[in-house]
């Protein structure tokens, strides 16, 4: 899968209207904008929602659309509110991204040195040169299979590495496990998503900030609770390490006030909690896979005119900040695999009411 070149520049993010407060205790809700056909809002909500939502979509937990920093629709589906604590499958990933630049700006990492992977530590090693942003980028090099999927009839050994890492033999030491896989590539020359790329940089914040309910304390007070992001609940292995590829609660609230801040820049209520920087690195195309996605710094990029860049996980977890129109799209839910294209097409549709 090629490593594409970054784009000449970004579309522009814009900045929190002044007459609009932060979230960081409650959201500020309005109307739909005037120039957005609020019926045709309704309708592609109740498609998801309604008494008779569609089969396609499987299960719809959340979704609400914040525009220029207020809610302006939310929907939850049965007894789920804005209270549940939903999971986030691999918006992990962009969680763990924003671990990593916090540790950068405060001078504890070095995204451009060499990964601290004690496997990798030997110079005649092959995996010896992959820094903290290759595993970033997925362009680490490392053999890793990412399929959700086991064959039918298949053994063990055709599992996908990601259901093995996290359901099989590494579901202890998701980083050790993903660690001992070999080199496939040069590092830098080939995209490869990987759950075990995301768990592996996990580790090493773990080693900057520790394991279990010492790393949580500090998630909280860097990051979490500096935007009132209470319900964020990060899960350990056994061995002590944050499961960044996949196992992250939140309420959709509080999964929409992670996707303000990055739409804002990294900064929050005067403060920069994230380099701005770091924010466009996560926005920046870099590659794109066999289908066509685009990737950038553990947050996926879209190829259109509004500088879409988003969060995804697993069974259609997505949060999307939509710079054009100072938007942020929150849908949490479980749809199988086969229904994606639908999702695809209604989130298209709910983006382009607010262009």
């Amino acid at each position: 899968m090629p490593i594409l070149e970054p784009p000449a520049e970004l579309h522009p993010l814009p900045p929190q209207p002044a007459d609009t407060p932060w979230p960081t205790s409650e959201w500020p809700t309005g109307p739909v904008p005037d120039g957005v056909d609020a019926a045709a809002l309704e309708s592609l909500l109740d498609r998801a929602f309604g008494e008779e939502p569609e089969p396609e979509f499987g299960q719809s937990f959340a979704t609400i659309v914040v525009k220029s920093g207020r809610i302006v629709a939310e929907r939850y589906g049965p007894d789920i509110d804005d209270s549940t604590p939903l999971l986030s499958w691999s918006m992990a990933k962009s969680i763990t991204h924003a671990f990593v630049g916090l540790l950068a700006g405060q001078g504890r990492l070095d995204p451009d040195a060499r990964a601290a992977v004690p496997e990798w530590a030997d110079p005649t090693d092959p995996r010896h040169t992959i820094t903290l942003r290759h595993l970033l980028r997925m362009s680490d090099g490392l053999e890793f299979n990412e399929d959700y999927v086991i064959p039918e009839g298949g053994e063990k050994a055709a599992w996908s590495h990601c259901i093995d890492m996290l359901f099989g033999a590494g579901t202890a030491d998701p980083a050790a496990y993903a660690a001992a896989r070999p080199a496939a590539h040069p590092p830098g020359t080939v995209f490869n998503y990987s759950s075990g790329t995301s768990n592996i940089v996990a580790r090493i914040v773990g080693d900057r900030i520790g394991r279990n309910d010492e790393a949580r304390a500090w998630m909280h007070e860097h990051l979490f609770s500096r935007i009132g992001m209470h319900t964020a609940d990060p899960r350990f292995a056994e061995s002590g390490d944050f499961i960044g590829s996949s196992y992250l609660y939140a309420t959709a609230r509080d999964w929409a006030r992670f996707g303000l801040l990055y739409l804002r820049g990294g900064k929050w209520d005067g403060t920069q909690i994230l380099d701005r920087e770091w924010v466009d690195d996560a926005r920046t195309t870099r590659a794109r896979d066999d289908d066509g996605a685009q990737y950038g710094s553990h947050w996926w990029t879209y190829p259109d005119d509004r500088g879409r860049f988003f969060a995804s996980g697993f069974e259609w977890q997505r949060v999307a900040c939509v710079p054009s129109s100072d938007l942020v799209v929150v849908r949490l839910g479980k749809t199988p695999q086969a229904d994606y294209p639908t999702l695809v097409g209604w989130f298209d549709d709910l983006i382009g009411l607010f262009d």
